[in-house]
């Protein structure tokens, strides 16, 4: 299973680790997503959340 958000669809993205003599090689950056029980229509189903998502939930509630 892929670790992408469930509301946003925020997941994997690609850039460069620069070193001190502006060497370049390929590097990932994981999105933050947390494993989290969502009602989604009366069910509780467990879903990759990312923090954004989460936070934006509770302000809601």
């Amino acid at each position: 299973m892929s670790r992408v958000c469930a509301i946003c669809g925020k997941g994997k993205t690609s850039g460069n680790n620069v070193s001190h003599s502006n060497r370049k090689t390929k590097r990932t950056f994981e999105a933050n997503v947390q494993k989290i029980s969502v009602e989604i229509n009366g069910k509780s189903t467990e879903q990759y959340l990312c923090t954004k998502c989460i936070k934006t939930a509770k302000k809601s509630k």
